[in-house]
């Protein structure tokens, strides 16, 4: 093995494994393979994603994979991907154009840019999810707010350092997202405002992968606006069989 490979082996976040696994934040979730497997027990996942880290896991069709918001306010940025073929993604335009609707609740079904159904909403205590905000990035920080705020820590810095962890994607495969627990209401004129959150803290959603898929995350670290109450703060994810 080359020096360059050695040191990014060394780089790679710890890997927990058994039937539960807990990550704790001086451990960032970037790669969580070992987390996903065939287990007799109900719970085969359970992971504290800590503030403003990325997480990336694998769900198998017919699991379930709950994201819960631990302490109220708290933006989760969320992209999922065919496990068999990750150019496979979920596509924003297709699902809402199925749903009639720009925001996400129970019964919803996200499908793929090929248009197949990737995961089902089957539960949701918050009551709806934004599709529309985007996830914030050096560049919108900059547009936004201030050529000051370019380099503070954004959900696109996550997404790509996970798939940096992970290899199965790359810069190319971050399309838009949904934010869970993200209030972005539509103005009368058609524009977007970012809003106090609606959820609350043990408030949850829940989804059934309807094909195997890898679900990435950034917990959002956004200081600029109230998506996550100016305070950012963990989440958890549970994956039952």
């Amino acid at each position: 093995m080359d020096e360059s490979r050695r040191k990014r082996r060394r780089a790679l976040p710890h890997l927990a494994s058994g039937k539960r696994a807990r990550l704790h934040q001086h451990r960032p979730p970037v790669r969580l393979r070992s987390l996903v497997m065939n287990s007799p027990t109900h719970l085969c996942c359970d992971a504290t994603i800590p503030a403003g880290e990325p997480f990336l896991a694998e769900v198998k069709a017919g699991q379930t994979v709950r994201i819960l918001d631990l302490q109220g306010n708290q933006a989760v940025d969320t992209l999922f991907f065919s496990l068999s073929n990750p150019r496979e993604r979920y596509d924003v335009q297709r699902t809402l154009r199925r749903q009639n609707s720009v925001y996400l609740t129970t019964g919803s079904v996200l499908f793929s840019n090929l248009g197949q159904p990737m995961l089902t909403i089957v539960d949701d205590t918050c009551g709806r999810h934004d599709t529309l905000g985007g996830a914030c990035a050096q560049e919108s920080n900059t547009v936004r707010y201030a050529l000051e705020k370019r380099y503070m820590h954004s959900c696109r810095d996550n997404y790509l350092r996970a798939c940096m962890h992970d290899g199965r994607l790359s810069k190319a495969d971050i399309g838009p997202n949904i934010n869970f627990f993200m209030n972005v209401p539509v103005t009368a004129e058609g524009g977007l405002t970012f809003e106090d959150g609606i959820s609350a803290p043990g408030k949850y959603v829940e989804l059934r992968a309807e094909m195997d898929v890898i679900v990435l995350i950034s917990n959002c670290p956004q200081l600029n606006n109230p998506c996550n109450g100016y305070n950012p703060t963990p989440a958890q994810l549970l994956i039952r069989n």
